[in-house]
């Protein structure tokens, strides 16, 4: 099962995260985005540590920039499905460079 292997990938999801501080928020969280079980299913393979991103200072800061760039819900919850991975990341220090050298470009 895909449950399984989700835990046999990733074990720390069983024992570093709390079920009530960490993981239920955040699920419930990144479905309002519009992610449904299977997409948030694939998005924890692909980066468990996703889960333990604070809300209020990773997840919610990078989905707010994302819409600010033009994206819409729908498009940032597939943008989250295929590169978990980008919200860890800086703003300031990666993201925006990297969007104004792109805007550069043409």
């Amino acid at each position: 099962s895909q449950v399984a292997k989700t835990i046999m990938k990733f074990p720390h999801l069983m024992g570093s995260y709390s079920l009530e501080e960490n993981l239920k928020p955040r699920v419930r969280w990144l479905k309002s985005l519009g992610l449904d079980d299977l997409q948030m299913a694939k998005t924890i393979m692909k980066f468990p540590n996703v889960m333990g991103y604070s809300l209020e200072e990773n997840l919610k800061p990078r989905v707010q920039w994302l819409k600010e760039l033009g994206m819409d819900d729908v498009q940032v919850a597939k943008t989250i499905m295929k590169y978990p991975r980008l919200m860890g990341h800086s703003v300031e220090e990666n993201l925006q460079p990297r969007v104004h050298w792109l805007k550069e470009l043409g």
